[in-house]
């Protein structure tokens, strides 16, 4: 099996954040346990490049996008929102819109943490479908599982069902740690 092409790779622009971790190592999981790569802007550690520009680089090599605003919330510091997840996803979507035939083609899931929160700091995007998770890992591979279920055109590849993939998440949560530090040459931030 060769490398995975647009068609097959997902953008996590999710928190990097130690708080997050469990939901960021089930989102992972899932998607790979689906039959899809799991890219982000840590698998690149130059830092002799823009941390944007590399976000541009590698959501324009996926198709797909899981964009997880559940912690655009005020900085207890300095009393202001981190913007960086609405962010990326306007740029996400202005590829959509803006971009080549391929781009054109993109897909993508927005997550927060309960039902309609993000019309308090984002209400531009109302009428789209946003998914809650509820900060849950098991509710969180539920959505993203049948999220890359629906939106895969073909059925070449067999999906498995959200419970399994949780099951073998929970029951494996150190080696899922190991397998993704050492396929994505992720660093977690303490």
């Amino acid at each position: 099996m060769g490398a995975p092409g647009y068609g097959d790779r997902v953008f996590l622009n999710v928190p990097f954040d130690k708080r997050y971790r469990s939901l960021l190592e089930a989102l992972v999981f899932a998607v790979h346990d689906c039959g899809f790569a799991a890219r982000c802007a840590l698998e690149s550690d130059d830092g002799s490049l823009v941390r944007l520009q590399k976000i541009y680089t590698i959501m324009s090599e996926c198709r797909y996008g899981i964009h997880d605003l559940s912690r655009t919330t005020l900085d207890s510091t300095n009393r202001l929102p981190r913007f960086n997840m609405p962010l990326e996803l306007g740029v996400f979507l202005g590829a959509k819109r803006f971009g080549d035939a391929a781009q054109r083609r993109k897909v993508c899931l927005i997550l927060d943490r309960e039902p309609y929160r993000y019309q308090k700091f984002c209400s531009d995007i109302s009428g789209q479908d946003i998914r809650a998770h509820g900060n849950d890992g098991p509710t969180a591979i539920g959505v993203v599982r049948d999220w890359l279920r629906t939106s895969r055109k073909t059925q070449d590849v067999a999906i498995p069902g959200g419970a399994r993939i949780t099951l073998i998440v929970m029951g494996n949560s150190d080696w899922i740690c190991r397998r993704c530090v050492l396929t994505l040459a992720w660093k977690w931030v303490p």
